[in-house]
């Protein structure tokens, strides 16, 4: 059993025949724009350009944003790599941010006493990359608040988000700039891709452009700028056209598969599931948890290897980009709120093509007794 593995059904294969029986098969093509309007209505965003995944949609975004080598960028530490490495592709530094409790997001204290700090010496960074985590909204009103003040664009990584509103309105769609993923694991997928998003039609436009390797309005190829081969295929924005249109129904399946799990195992001693904001819905993209191993019994690595025995696949949930031996000497303001989560917490599988047998197979693995014999009846 997979962690998260893509759930196709038959809508992507018929915009994939339109693609191939119109012989659209090179990147360009109609589906494109079609996805990139449809994306937007769903998200209520005003513009957006798709691209060949969420990295490159990052990597875009720090352009926009005029991230130049040496500049600083905060970004949340609790995240996959991918959110910070782009800093690193136009040469800026990351400072990391810690934390909270109430979310597992970026601490929205930290960070405005950070740029506090920052703003007494001159030194602000560039851009700020919020992270909304394993589908859960970050607080965005203080932090976008304090951006703000500071004149700093916000670019939100909503990658692991799609689905999910703060305050009635989609993740993604409250900063200078929002991008999303369509990785083969994410809540829809056209097996690999992007978007970013933005209320400036120019930004989008300049994102569009570099993403097509930045060619001049010319007869001949002429290039004045610095370019990338990062747009989306006509045939993957089709698949993404028919996963859009049951969005809806995979976030309702992912959060059914939490509500399963939280009723079942929310009541043992030890354990305890990533919050949500009151004011946010969720997509619960991926069941995260942390486990005490003093109230619990067990650690939570002895439960990741129970459920791997039985061929169940868990993931602690991301190591803190401060303790990755890539950001190495870089500056992280906090940390302790994100270590405490990264010893603890594991990902439970959490595919929105999951059957009741599946998450009853789960539970009861983990509950316990959690350690009893391995038998191979029960595999």
């Amino acid at each position: 059993m997979l962690l998260s593995p893509p759930h196709i059904g038959n809508l992507e294969l018929e915009f994939i025949k339109t693609a191939f029986n119109n012989n659209w098969i090179a990147p360009a093509g109609p589906q494109i724009k079609l996805f990139e309007q449809e994306f937007c209505k769903a998200v209520g965003a005003s513009h957006g350009v798709a691209l060949g995944s969420g990295t490159a949609s990052l990597h875009l975004a720090l352009i926009l944003a005029g991230v130049q080598a040496g500049d600083e960028v905060f970004c949340s530490t609790l995240t996959f790599v991918a959110t910070a490495n782009p800093i690193l592709y136009v040469g800026a530094k990351p400072v990391f941010i810690d934390s909270d409790y109430i979310s597992w997001n970026m601490d929205p204290n930290l960070l405005a006493e950070a740029l506090k700090q920052r703003a007494r010496i001159g030194k602000l960074p560039k851009a700020v990359i919020l992270v909304h985590l394993y589908g859960q909204s970050a607080d965005i009103d203080p932090i976008l608040a304090t951006c703000n003040y500071y004149g700093i664009p916000l670019i939100e990584d909503a990658a692991e988000s799609l689905g999910a509103t703060y305050k009635g309105r989609s993740t993604g769609t409250f900063g200078h700039i929002g991008i999303y993923s369509f990785n083969g694991n994410k809540i829809i997928t056209t097996s690999g891709g992007g978007m970013l998003i933005s209320e400036d039609a120019s930004l989008v436009a300049r994102a569009s452009f570099l993403a097509t390797q930045a060619r001049d309005p010319a007869p001949h190829y002429q290039h004045s700028n610095l370019g990338y081969n990062y747009r989306l295929s006509n045939v993957l924005a089709g698949i993404g056209r028919g996963q859009l249109r049951v969005l809806d129904q995979r976030v309702a399946a992912r959060r059914f598969n939490y509500d399963r799990y939280q009723q079942s195992l929310g009541h043992l001693s030890g354990i305890n599931f990533m919050p949500a904001l009151r004011c946010s819905q969720g997509t619960r993209w991926l069941t995260s948890l942390t486990i005490n191993a003093d109230e619990f019994g067990v650690t939570r690595n002895e439960v990741r290897e129970r459920l791997l025995a039985h061929q169940i696949e868990s993931r602690p949930v991301w190591k803190p980009l401060h303790l990755q031996p890539l950001f190495s000497g870089c500056e992280c303001i906090g940390g302790a709120v994100a270590e405490k989560l990264f010893q603890e917490g594991l990902c439970l599988p959490s595919g929105s093509n999951m059957t009741e047998t599946d998450i009853n197979r789960v539970i009861s693995v983990v509950s316990p007794p959690v350690l009893r014999p391995i038998s191979m009846a029960t595999l």
